[in-house]
């Protein structure tokens, strides 16, 4: 039986993160963001008191993209959603399970968050992110390891918010995921809109790319304009002297299904485009989320597309897949437990036939809680190749003081390593190594310098800006 614990105090925090290169992703350009760390003090029933952290990017126009509202709008959206998540987490006042927890509050926050005008996904992006430092307090409670606590169920994940699963199936599906855990996830590499195409700094050098074997290309929401940026990217990729795989990520920039069909068809003849279509493996949320779950993608689905952005509730996946969508990605700042309820779906989809996919997509995972976090995830869910290169934009440990780099550094050296130039990901052959996420906690040993860290900024609501 999975352990109960009761809230005690929630405490979020932020710290500034200069990125050394601009990132650019559908209409949107960052150089530089806040990056969110949660600390909850918590009460295992029978145990005593433990801590537990995570930390994620504020990502601005991902988790909401209107266009009336500034990228710094946006950013205030999510810090809302996090006050919004603690009233509401702290309201209960009885012991119960990590997951019992989380189901009791994802309702009231997806309500509360829509008077609040807060789309679904970056309303879940408050409980996401409490969920990640309740689950690493509780494996520290109770002395255990992620991928141990997981295989057990420790969380109490149940099917209370997927009444399609039977009671039993996220168990047992746990239960074989572990026995099957990645020990390696190779890095995605990403390549954003604005990135150098040729020569040096350019795709196919590896003091970029890492030794990547899977590149994951930006598209812009034009045919024409991406499929000549697809042929150049090919061209360099056909110079790499290793087999490569490819993902292309629409980031809801396609307006419609006919626009999305042009590039198919494109792909599809165009023999220029013979080094991306040898190694492509899925096209990512081309769509516009609305969109998406009401149009069924009828003849594109002889092509394999994955839902991400539309991706914002328990019934997101089961909609996409009868639309004819293939997959649906994992980011923990969409929530562990929908990734892990959705892994079981397809799961069972696979058994009776299907060819169905969980992806790993995500450059909110800086260098430390938040990389090792998802990363342990992805590896919980099998995953062999993830998005992963937020190091790339932010450049190691970015603002965070030397001495907690070297800490983690310490405590986890298959993922780290001093370098001339400040501690960096150690990349083992195009992979991380998931060997040190077996600490006891939620895939760390350390948590930052919470005396380093400002208190989260108050954020305007979201009622005013769009008044």
């Amino acid at each position: 039986m999975a352990p109960r614990l009761k809230l005690r105090d929630i405490a979020f925090f932020e710290r500034p993160v200069q990125f050394a290169r601009p990132f650019r992703f559908g209409t949107v350009t960052i150089n530089a963001t806040p990056q969110l760390f949660v600390r909850v003090d918590i009460e295992v029933e029978g145990r005593g008191a433990a801590v537990g952290a995570s930390a994620e990017l504020l990502v601005p126009k991902w988790f909401d993209k209107r266009p009336e509202l500034s990228p710094a709008q946006t950013v205030d959206g999510l810090r809302r959603s996090l006050q919004i998540a603690r009233g509401l987490y702290l309201a209960q006042s009885e012991f119960q399970t990590a997951f019992g927890l989380h189901a009791s509050c994802i309702g009231a926050q997806v309500a509360a968050c829509a008077k609040e005008n807060i789309p679904s996904l970056a309303a879940a992006y408050g409980p996401a992110e409490i969920d990640k430092a309740i689950l690493d307090a509780l494996l520290r409670g109770v002395e255990t390891n992620f991928f141990d606590g997981m295989a057990g169920n420790i969380a109490g994940i149940d099917a209370r918010l997927s009444p399609d699963l039977d009671e039993g199936d996220i168990e047992r599906y746990l239960g074989l995921a572990n026995q099957h855990r990645s020990e390696r996830v190779a890095i995605r590499h990403t390549v954003g809109l604005d990135d150098k195409v040729e020569g040096e700094g350019g795709v196919a050098d590896p003091r970029e790319n890492f030794g990547a074997r899977y590149f994951k290309l930006k598209l812009g929401g034009n045919p024409e304009a991406d499929a000549a940026r697809l042929i150049r990217i090919g061209g360099q990729l056909a110079t790499l002297p290793r087999r490569y795989g490819v993902t292309l990520d629409g980031n809801e920039q396609y307006a419609d299904l006919s626009a999305l069909e042009a590039l198919v068809d494109r792909l599809e003849r165009d023999s220029a485009l013979d080094p991306i279509r040898g190694g492509l493996h899925y096209i990512e949320q081309p769509l516009p989320r609305d969109i998406a779950l009401r149009t069924p993608l009828g003849a594109l689905r002889r092509r394999d597309f994955i839902i991400d952005e539309a991706d914002d509730s328990y019934d997101a996946w089961p909609t996409a897949y009868r639309l004819g969508y293939s997959g649906v990605s994992s980011k923990s700042c969409k929530g562990i437990y929908k990734s892990i309820v959705n892994f079981t779906r397809i799961a069972k989809l696979n058994e009776d036939g299907a060819e169905c996919i969980v992806t790993g997509e995500d450059l909110t995972c800086q260098p430390g809680l938040g990389l090792q976090q998802d990363l342990a995830l992805g590896a919980l869910l099998c995953l062999e190749h993830a998005e992963r290169n937020g190091h790339h934009y932010v450049d190691g440990f970015g603002d965070a003081p030397a001495a907690e780099a070297a800490a983690f550094a310490a405590a986890h050296p298959d993922l780290y390593a001093a370098t001339g130039q400040g501690i960096r990901l150690k990349i083992h052959d195009g992979d991380l190594l998931t060997g040190s996420l077996h600490a006891a906690g939620f895939a760390t040993s350390v948590h930052p310098d919470w005396s380093a860290l400002r208190p989260l900024e108050q954020p305007t609501s979201l009622q005013e800006h769009l008044a």
